[in-house]
């Protein structure tokens, strides 16, 4: 029966460990997810001649690029672990670490649909009668661009992803049967150097859709329960940010960009890799309602621009355990704006940046410790 429309109870997101992988335990489903965006652009040049004004072809010179991106409400640090991000339990690794060798950091993505009014989500029901109405659409040899949080007084705290790929499969008639995988998928894994499909994507399977709710996972977090300490960059401000009179933070930003280059050469259709573009800088943001002001000079930051030794935001669950944590160290203030009008209460918006190091670069970096730490999948790659 055909579709007439398909809605997010319908679709499921997955990732895979690398770009080989094939088994349902090497792939995992996202929690929470909020969206998901991909498109596919082929960058073509025309060869024209003298004595003919239409073209006679239009050629693919680049190898084309998927964009992908998604959202989903923070949890616990299941999704970042699923999508190559470290968790650190002592707040002690670079959490974009693994993101930044090449040939560890691509995955593919999977984006399931369940026919139409059928939840993705176990228990299936209707699902194991209705195998030809399920489709899948892959995206291979994709790598994560832009990690960004945002939190803020009234929303759930929200990741955004981007990611670009190199290839994008369809597949239509993927079976199921309640309490099973899903099979009869072809994968969406490349070689980068011919662009020929890899042999152990020829039929991949993906885990059964579930809820991912539970008595130890958070369901969302709320911004009550987050705590932000500024310390140590209250004494680089003009507004008190940490203890009695520190302004009341509204909202937060982490923004942490990793662009990429494709790097081609002559014989290839396909870009060969995809490195990181250094050096890295990510920012973060923070607006907060004024308090009180303290003692501060322009003059005497510039003469004493030392680093922020830290910034931590800590996240609960309903339960007041500890489910997230972000730290940024050797963090470094780029701007202090202040807005007053009449209405509203008057706010600062602050900007602060810093370098990502190595991977084991413990002075330079940002660190994540999310409260699930056991392995969300196998570990195959290409």
């Amino acid at each position: 029966m055909a579709n007439n429309r398909i809605i997010y109870q319908s679709d499921a997101l997955f990732v895979s460990s690398g770009v080989g992988a094939d088994d349902a335990n090497e792939h995992t489903q996202l929690r929470r997810v909020q969206s998901a965006n991909y498109s596919l652009n082929v960058s073509r040049q025309d060869v024209n001649q003298f004595g003919q004004l239409a073209r006679i072809d239009s050629l693919i010179l680049e190898s084309p690029t998927v964009s992908f991106d998604t959202s989903y409400y923070l949890s616990d640090g299941f999704n970042e672990m699923a999508l190559g991000f470290a968790n650190g339990v002592n707040l002690d690794k670079g959490f974009i670490s693994g993101q930044i060798k090449a040939e560890d950091a691509d995955r593919n993505y999977y984006i399931l649909s369940t026919p139409e009014g059928v939840d993705a989500n176990s228990p299936r029901g209707a699902v194991a009668d209705a195998n030809t109405d399920i489709s899948v659409i892959g995206i291979g040899n994709a790598f994560i661009t832009d990690y960004t949080l945002d939190a803020s007084v009234g929303d759930l705290p929200t990741v955004s992803i981007s990611a670009e790929g190199t290839n994008m499969v369809g597949n239509a008639d993927v079976t199921a049967t309640n309490g099973s995988d899903y099979t009869n998928i072809v994968g969406a894994g490349i070689s980068p150097s011919d662009g020929e499909a890899l042999a152990s994507q020829a039929d991949i399977a993906l885990p059964e859709a579930v809820a991912g709710t539970g008595a130890s996972i958070p369901n969302a977090l709320r911004p009550g329960d987050i705590s932000v300490t500024l310390s140590d960059a209250s004494a680089k401000s003009i507004v008190i940010l940490d203890g009695a009179g520190k302004s009341h933070v509204q909202s937060i930003s982490i923004s942490i960009p990793m662009s990429r280059t494709p790097i081609d050469r002559l014989g290839s259709k396909f870009s060969f890799a995809r490195v990181v573009d250094f050096p890295i800088t990510p920012t973060l943001s923070i607006s907060a309602v004024v308090s009180e002001i303290q003692d501060r000079q322009l003059t005497s930051l510039v003469s004493s621009d030392g680093f922020i030794n830290s910034i931590q935001i800590e996240f609960k669950d309903q339960a007041s355990t500890v489910a997230a944590v972000y730290k940024l160290t050797n963090v470094k203030l780029d701007s202090e704006s202040f807005s007053s009008s009449i209405g509203p209460n008057k706010t600062v918006d602050l900007g602060f940046s810093l370098t990502i190091g190595g991977p084991n670069d413990t002075e330079n970096n940002i660190f994540f410790s999310g409260a699930h730490s056991t392995a969300v999948m196998g570990n195959a790659r290409a």
